[in-house]
């Protein structure tokens, strides 16, 4: 990897992400998804069939309690206490997120107020089929501050294996989460199904998780006839390094993005000609020793910097202006910058806070903002799974004291008939 200024026209090169899905993939969609609601189940099972290679039945594509029972002998040890242990700490952070109803008392016997209420039934999406790693964290990611917002309808939708099994660890990590209600469907059809129902799947009201490109432009199509939490692009990290920073501890957290995948998006910015030297030289000498090798360069290769700067301060707007997924602190002092960060999902401060703890187990959430989506958009919480409905008691006092002011706004805008609704209760 290269070495660029931070005024280098490389940086606009890299962090210019195409986020546009190609036209084949939304014709494809449009057409999957057409065909699932038309022909519900049928499509389902000749979907599983043409895409994961797994011959279903009807009956096959809930999963029966004795398939969750039997996903516990083929699990790998020690993987129940790592997921226990990452879902107290989930649970514990998204409660913080709880917010309460709330009526407020005016003059004139007029109450304002608020409802707050968990949505009825929440659809979660977890890649993991054949060749696919199966994101066991996204699951509790998505579905754990579903049950703290107090959602009582959780369906979980994975694609089956070739076999026609579900991974054998989402399935115990779903019913470690309390989750009684999984499919065996996956991809743009398990969107489908989620947002329109089908005979088996009943439709839900919003769909969170993880996808390939596929699922992420059926989320875009199916959204209004249900609500989405993300339309999620590749991984992305931007590490802020001064002279303190350790150059190992960055090539790290780098390697670490890169592996997800060749479109990741993994920068240093750096006020140190030192450490930016010594991160070129130790990723060309590690890239090569991961199993993912291969995605890593890739990765690296296309939407990879090291960039040089002169001060923190152009660090600080480089990195507000990608408005990355990721962003590490590795800096004297990291607090004080804290609060200039404007535009990023998440925050990991100091040599001891990589990316992978929040991406398994401090609590927080992974599932964020991309593709510079985070200068409107937040972390996935427990607010997703939430609706707040307006509550307004007027008395007749109080609508007397309000009166002239709507009676004349509606008139401006030509609506005499909002005018009326008001004057008739005053007789006028």
């Amino acid at each position: 990897m290269e070495i660029v200024k931070g005024s280098d026209r490389r940086i606009e090169e890299i962090i210019k992400k195409v986020a546009d899905i190609p036209e084949e993939v939304e014709n494809t969609v449009r057409e999957i998804l057409k065909n699932v609601r038309e022909q519900g189940d049928e499509a389902l099972l000749e979907y599983t069939f043409k895409y994961d290679n797994a011959s279903l039945r009807q009956s096959d594509l809930k999963v029966s309690p004795e398939e969750i029972k039997n996903a516990y002998s083929h699990i790998k040890e020690g993987f129940i206490s790592a997921a226990k242990r990452a879902k107290e700490n989930i649970v514990s952070y998204h409660q913080r997120q709880l917010e309460n109803s709330w009526m407020i008392p005016q003059k004139n016997g007029v109450i304002m107020g608020q409802i707050v209420r968990p949505m009825r039934r929440v659809g979660i999406y977890v890649p993991g089929g054949s060749g696919t790693t199966p994101l066991v964290s996204s699951l509790l990611m998505a579905a754990l501050p579903a049950k703290v917002a107090g959602v009582k309808e959780i369906a979980v939708c994975t694609p089956p294996d070739r076999t026609g099994e579900a991974n054998p660890h989402i399935l115990v990590a779903a019913d470690l989460i309390g989750l009684d209600e999984a499919y065996k469907v996956g991809g743009a059809q398990a969107i489908g199904a989620l947002a329109y129902g089908t005979e088996t799947i009943p439709r839900v009201d919003t769909i969170a998780g993880p996808g390939t490109i596929y699922t992420v432009a059926a989320k875009r199509q199916v959204y209004g006839t249900v609500g989405i939490d993300f339309l999620p692009g590749p991984s992305e990290v931007l590490i802020i390094a001064d002279h303190t920073a350790n150059p190992q501890f960055v090539v790290a957290d780098m390697l670490a993005q890169a592996e997800h995948g060749e479109s990741s998006m993994s920068i240093v910015i750096t006020t140190s000609k030192k450490v930016a030297e010594a991160v070129r030289d130790s990723i060309e000498d590690k890239k090569e020793r991961f199993e993912r090798s291969a995605l890593i360069e890739g990765s690296l290769e296309k939407h990879g910097a090291i960039v040089l700067v002169d001060s923190l301060d152009e660090a600080i707007n480089i990195a507000n202006r990608i408005a990355p997924e990721h962003i590490g602190l590795m800096v004297e002092n990291p607090y004080s910058f804290l609060g200039r960060l404007e535009n990023v999902g998440s925050v990991y401060i100091g040599p001891y806070s990589p990316q992978a703890v929040g991406d398994y187990a401090s609590g927080s959430n992974h599932i964020l903002p991309t593709g510079g989506t985070a200068r409107f958009s937040s972390p996935l919480g427990v607010y997703n799974f939430l609706k707040r409905s307006s509550v307004v008691a007027y008395t007749k006092e109080g609508l007397a004291e309000l009166k002239d002011t709507v009676v004349k706004l509606a008139e401006v805008e030509g609506l005499s008939a909002h005018a009326h609704s008001v004057r008739i209760r005053f007789d006028e």
